[in-house]
């Protein structure tokens, strides 16, 4: 075998179990705010990919999720990914925007469907629910007088 395949073959062995590792570590988190970040952007990958079928959603709403993918698929970032803790931040940032763009031109029941983590994570994201305006109640008594 060739040294460049050993090489090759050595830097994928060593990335998959570095991977393996942060999902372990991620899984062993207790609750609270890092295992929330954590669950976040696998989340939201789930969100999108059921998303993007959904013929509720318009293109505005799929268009800045499409660009918030190509944003964490890039290699270019404003804080490079090997800087623990905050290197992910700007990904995380810009997903969280772009969904909360994409959430004002989304029915709120659509994307509660579609999403698969806690609950608690989307209401965060979203805001509160709007409130439908209450029913104006009737002037006057029983018998119909004003």
């Amino acid at each position: 075998m060739t040294d460049w395949l050993k090489l090759f073959l050595t830097a994928v062995a060593v990335l998959g179990a570095m991977w393996a590792l942060l999902v372990v570590l991620a899984a062993r988190l207790p609750a609270g705010l890092l295992k929330e970040l954590a669950s976040f952007l696998p989340a939201c990958v789930t969100l999108v990919r059921r998303l993007r079928t959904d013929p509720r959603v318009p293109w505005q709403a799929k268009a800045a999720v499409a660009l918030a993918g190509l944003w964490v698929l890039s290699p270019i970032d404003l804080l490079p990914e090997f800087l623990p803790v905050i290197g992910p931040l700007d990904d995380v940032v810009v997903v969280a925007l772009a969904l909360r763009y994409a959430a004002r031109r989304v029915p709120r029941e659509v994307l509660v469907e579609a999403w698969p983590g806690e609950p608690r994570l989307l209401e965060r994201l979203l805001g509160a629910p709007a409130r439908q305006p209450a029913e104006p109640e009737a002037q006057g008594d029983d018998e119909g007088r004003t």
